[in-house]
């Protein structure tokens, strides 16, 4: 599979959006860009994605809701053409089948555990299983619903990829010695394919600061 680096526009401003896709595009990567809810649900920001040629597209909208509802935010944004969209593993099968049914050639992307949490984080939202095997569980669910990918921090790996066989992209990703902030299962992004990662997301890391200094660091780190 070929290695994915999805960087994450962690914005509202199309300015800004329009500033780091210039300024990381080189031809040593394969690149795409990711927007989350704050992009998505800003004034500008649909209007921006719509009018977006020859980029891979990643609609970051973590999907969580009843079946029906998740298969007609699919259709709903199918005018975009995009090329990724996630949903909580955690919807249930019946909802990722659903969003699967009407996917067409968007790739559905299952979002597992989110990096934020830690195995003290998960409990207190009312699990009793550790991380580790929360995530196996939902890598196996991904599976039985033909998910196209998974999202998983790049510690989890090794063993998702056991029972996941498709493109793993995970986010989580700091370059060395930087601070964790406000993720809690981190690695730098040659750890991250080294540990079997199919893709990666990296968003700060490049986007704050020298862009372009920041994008051929990270050429220069996974080389």
């Amino acid at each position: 599979m070929t290695k994915n680096i999805f960087i994450a526009c962690d914005t509202n401003d199309t300015k800004k959006a329009k500033e780091i896709i210039k300024k990381t595009f080189t031809k040593k990567l394969n690149i795409g860009y990711k927007f989350g809810l704050e992009f998505l649900n800003s004034k500008q920001g649909r209007i921006f994605i719509s009018k977006m040629k020859n980029k891979i597209i990643f609609a970051d909208l973590k999907l969580h809701d009843i079946p029906n509802t998740c298969a007609s935010t699919i259709n709903a944004i199918k005018d975009l053409k995009i090329n990724y969209l996630t949903i909580h593993i955690s919807s249930g099968l019946d909802a990722l089948n659903a969003v699967k049914k009407v996917s067409g050639k968007i790739k559905i992307v299952g979002v597992s555990t989110l990096t934020s949490l830690n195995n003290k984080k998960l409990k207190q939202t009312g699990h009793t299983k550790s991380i580790r095997n929360l995530v196996r569980q939902q890598a196996k669910l991904a599976t039985k619903a033909n998910l196209d990918a998974l999202v998983c921090s790049p510690h989890e790996v090794p063993y998702v990829k056991k029972i996941f066989k498709k493109e793993i992209i995970t986010p989580g990703i700091r370059f060395k010695g930087e601070k964790a902030k406000d993720q809690k299962r981190i690695m730098t992004p040659k750890q991250a394919f080294k540990n079997g990662a199919t893709s990666i997301v990296i968003g700060r890391s490049i986007t704050q600061g020298n862009i372009i200094k920041n994008i051929q660091r990270l050429i220069k780190s996974l080389s």
